[in-house]
C-alpha cells in the first residue's frame, strides 16, 4: 500500500501579536521598552524586568 504524501498538508502556525495600542509602554533604558497592561504599576514592572534581566547579562568581561 503506497502513501500519498499530498494528503497531509502542513498548516502554518499563526501567532497573534498583542495590540500595543491597548498596552502601556515602560522605558527601561534608551534601547529597551516593555509593554504592560494598562493600569499596572510601571515601577514594579521595571524592577521585575531588571531583576530578571540581570541574571542573563554577563557581570564582567574576563581579561586574558
Amino acid at each position: 500500500m503506497e502513501r500519498n504524501n499530498y494528503m497531509y498538508e502542513k498548516k502554518q502556525k499563526t501567532f497573534e501579536s498583542p495590540d500595543l495600542t491597548k498596552m502601556q509602554e515602560v522605558v527601561i533604558d534608551h534601547r529597551t521598552k516593555i509593554y504592560i497592561a494598562v493600569g499596572a504599576d510601571p515601577e514594579e514592572a521595571r524592577t521585575r524586568y531588571l531583576s530578571r534581566a540581570t541574571a542573563f547579562r554577563p557581570t564582567a568581561v574576563s581579561s586574558r
